[in-house]
């Protein structure tokens, strides 16, 4: 599949699947920003990539709001044609439900808060060009409990992440915005 042409968007971009999934597009053609909450792992991310102008990154730690809104603001205003988006970011904190605390609770549902307003912006501007894809990275917790790994809210979070796919390709199939989520496991393309 040739993404030729096509500006894509990879929050969560500067390492595993994210990383992974930027080499992919790169290598089929498109332009890729990648976000990331450390500069340091970003410029790593550029550094093994190596694709020149074709590949940009830019920081936001997503837990903090001051950097969401940042980030939607350069989606708003420099990346208009963004074609495709993917939400890879992920915060993975194991532990029994009797032992978390609101802190860690926050940091999943501030994780999903970013993910929401962010899509939202790009969202708008799929529909301002013509549509696009949007792709979740899921995680296979949503649906089942391990109980040698504990992850209760982590499990609510990425359970919220599979509705607000479901909602969100019901919302946008008219825009012609396809809407998927690639459980943790799987490839995103």
């Amino acid at each position: 599949m040739s993404f030729s042409g096509k500006q894509a968007l990879i929050v969560g971009g500067s390492s595993g699947m994210g990383l992974q999934t930027g080499s992919l597009l790169l290598k089929a053609g498109a332009a890729v920003t990648l976000v990331g909450s450390r500069q340091e792992k970003l410029d790593h991310a550029l550094k093994a990539l190596g694709a020149g102008d074709k590949l940009h990154a830019f920081q936001c730690d997503l837990m903090r709001d001051a950097d969401v809104e940042r980030l939607i603001r350069h989606v708003a205003e420099k990346m208009k044609d963004v074609q495709c988006l993917v939400n890879a970011a992920g915060v993975f904190l194991p532990k029994s439900f009797l032992e978390h605390t609101g802190e860690d609770y926050d940091a999943y549902m501030r994780l999903n808060r970013a993910t929401f307003f962010v899509t939202q912006q790009v969202a708008k501007n799929m529909i301002g060009s013509g549509g696009g894809a949007i792709v979740n990275v899921g995680s296979m917790w949503a649906r089942q409990a391990i109980k040698t790994t504990p992850s209760s809210a982590y499990s609510m979070a990425k359970a919220g992440l599979h509705a607000f796919t479901q909602h969100l390709a019901m919302e946008l199939a008219d825009h012609r915005i396809r809407v998927n989520a690639a459980p943790s496991q799987n490839k995103c393309f």
